[in-house]
């Protein structure tokens, strides 16, 4: 799918692609920062948006780490709007909210990711592939509503 404006960042050179959270947060990290020399360095949101673009590619690629089989494809899209996460693997299962209290009423730890991603981007599409898992963009804007 291809987005009127928005550029792919060539991905730097890696055998297999990112794989965990650290290393989708260094591709985004290295997005924005190619974007940054290209364009006006406002055009880009602050260091807080940037903390969102980063917690969102994070969750998603731990949540597919944690329930989804493990990353099977991972990309960065952006334009001076938006940052374009799109995170692939194994399961069709869609993510659902967790229950975060046990039958005592106590807090279980985990179960968080999937509301954060909803909070902070603004648009979320689930796709099913032809060769069988899902793939999940996040759209985080790059200034506030």
């Amino acid at each position: 799918m291809s987005v009127p404006g928005a550029a792919a960042v060539p991905p730097r050179p890696t055998p297999s692609g990112p794989r965990n959270p650290a290393e989708v947060r260094e591709e985004v990290r290295y997005a924005l920062a190619e974007a940054r020399r290209s364009r006006r360095r406002e055009a880009l949101g602050g260091d807080e948006i940037i903390g969102d673009a980063l917690l969102v590619a994070s969750e998603l690629t731990t949540n597919a780490m944690l329930h989804g089989g493990g990353v099977t494809g991972f990309e960065v899209t952006l334009d001076d709007q938006e940052v374009r996460l799109s995170v692939s693997d194994r399961s069709q299962e869609f993510p659902t909210p967790a229950q975060h209290a046990d039958e005592r009423g106590f807090m279980r730890p985990g179960g968080h990711g999937w509301p954060i991603v909803c909070r902070l981007a603004r648009d979320i599409t689930i796709s099913e592939l032809r060769t069988g898992g899902k793939r999940i963009t996040a759209v985080v804007p790059l200034r506030r509503r």
